[in-house]
């Protein structure tokens, strides 16, 4: 019973678009085309092309080709995404009942106005953000500082010598043995060498505190 009431409703509905305008089947031409862009000339795939005048219409496939039955004086809206809906009157001078086209879309495009994008209401609130900002203190600055000269200058000065330092250590205070044989130490505290030497190994960091 739904399905005689389905069919009914669909073929009054059919003797209605008839009726408000006669066909002259006649006239009835087969009308194929491509949709291609301005910018370079590419097809556009699947451009819907909606017939206003019968109230039906067909979509491209992937290279834009459509084909679809207009009559004289039909208006066709091509309509593809990012690019302007146009509007196509098929001339009412035809006389043949097949015709191509090639139809250029216009790339939509909408200029907006600039907006600024501010990280604070106001300049009271920056001022004040500004004034209480902590500066942060990440792991790669942490690694930074305790890897600076000074922190590992600082770092060796404390460390005991190993057992290649001790060992040149020992075989430097032989050498002075040998060389002050029978003979008073050397005093250094005279020596200008040994003074610019101890100032240059303390300014480096080389001088431990015992």
């Amino acid at each position: 019973m739904i399905r005689y009431f389905l069919i009914s409703c669909i073929f009054f509905a059919n003797l209605n678009v008839f009726a408000q305008r006669s066909i002259d089947t006649t006239k009835l031409m087969q009308l194929s085309g491509v949709t291609i862009s301005e910018l370079d000339m590419n097809p556009l795939p699947y451009t819907t092309v909606y017939n206003k005048s019968l109230k039906r219409g067909v979509i491209g496939d992937y290279f834009g080709f459509f084909s679809m039955v207009v009559l004289p004086g039909d208006t066709l809206l091509f309509s593809n995404f990012n690019y302007s809906t146009s509007t196509y009157i098929v001339s009412d001078t035809l006389k043949d009942n097949r015709y191509s086209m090639i139809h250029v879309m216009h790339r939509d495009t909408v200029n907006l106005p600039a907006v600024t994008v501010y990280p604070w209401p106001s300049r009271e609130d920056f001022a004040r953000a500004f004034v209480e900002m902590e500066p942060y203190d990440d792991a790669m600055r942490r690694a930074q500082r305790e890897l600076s000269g000074e922190s590992l200058a600082f770092v060796a000065a404390r460390l005991d010598n190993d057992a290649s330092l001790a060992a040149g250590y020992a075989l430097n205070q032989r050498y002075s043995k040998l060389y002050t044989n029978n003979q008073m130490p050397v005093n250094n505290l005279l020596n200008p060498y040994s003074w610019a030497k101890l100032i240059q190994d303390w300014k480096q960091g080389k001088l431990s505190r015992q």
